[in-house]
């Protein structure tokens, strides 16, 4: 119950922030240069921490693309997969002994 209302605030956060990001700041401004707006070095401390503690292949395969992306999507995105998970932990019901009924 708690991992579900957890799962569900931080897909809350996440798909305002999109929303916030989309009418609030310049239409259609890609994710990396919003990053540079924020600040200049940001994306570059951000290649060299991926590219140094995991593997170079995840920054030009994965990141890059993402950052060529407009920048309330990838919050819209990582909304809806928790609220997906939200729905998926509230769907399972608890384990328990099954309550039977005497015979008599």
């Amino acid at each position: 119950m708690t991992l579900q209302r957890i799962l569900a605030v931080v897909s809350a956060i996440l798909l305002v922030g999109s929303v916030a990001l989309a009418t609030l700041g310049p239409p259609s401004v890609p994710l990396g240069q919003l990053l540079l707006m924020i600040d200049h070095g940001l994306t570059d401390m951000l290649r060299s921490g991926i590219e140094q503690h995991l593997a170079s292949w995840i920054w030009s395969d994965i990141a890059v693309p993402l950052l060529l992306r407009p920048a309330w999507l990838v919050p819209a995105a990582l909304g809806l997969v928790f609220a997906g998970a939200a729905f998926s932990v509230a769907g399972r019901k608890p384990a328990g002994r099954p309550h039977r009924r005497s015979q008599r």
